[in-house]
């Protein structure tokens, strides 16, 4: 395979990036199926948030909003379908009463516990498919990749969330 004309520029090895591209939609095919787990109670939007409200807590819609790169008044419409089905609750901040609060409910929490876990079980499942060298290579290689875009790339409560 030759280099692509960026990849010339760049200095990467030939293939890297279309190797790393590779990688992104099998991670990414293993995020989109652990919602399969959660038998359609929610959509991926709606997991998004949350997955957000997940890492933040109890937070404000707004700073909820920021997190996953979107309007308030769209965090608001995912927050009235997860309040009606018990994921999300609704509260105030106690110094602010005017600044609309958003938690996990309990059924929240297991929705994202649930798929957590089984990203982590075929995840781990995909690994062992692997000779432990090559796992310990993919691990370094990968811990690299992560050390190497810095930290709060990526899924973040401070960065917009893609999934």
């Amino acid at each position: 395979m030759s280099p692509t004309p960026d990849e010339h520029r760049s200095g990467l090895e030939p293939g890297a990036a279309d190797v790393l591209q590779a990688a992104t939609r099998v991670l990414a095919g293993v995020a989109l199926r652990s919602l399969d787990v959660l038998d359609s109670a929610v959509t991926l939007p709606q997991f998004r948030l949350l997955a957000v409200l997940a890492d933040l807590g109890p937070a404000p819609s707004g700073r909820a909003a920021r997190a996953l790169g979107l309007d308030p008044s769209t965090v608001t419409r995912l927050a009235d379908r997860m309040v009606a089905a018990g994921h999300v609750a609704r509260g105030t901040d106690p110094h602010h009463r005017s600044v609309v609060t958003l938690q996990l409910t309990a059924s929240g929490r297991d929705l994202v516990a649930a798929a957590d876990a089984w990203r982590r079980q075929e995840l781990a499942r995909i690994l062992g498919l692997l000779a432990p060298s090559e796992q310990q290579a993919l691990t370094t290689a990968l811990g690299l990749l992560v050390a190497a875009a810095g930290e709060g790339y990526g899924v973040s409560a401070v960065r917009p969330v893609p999934l």
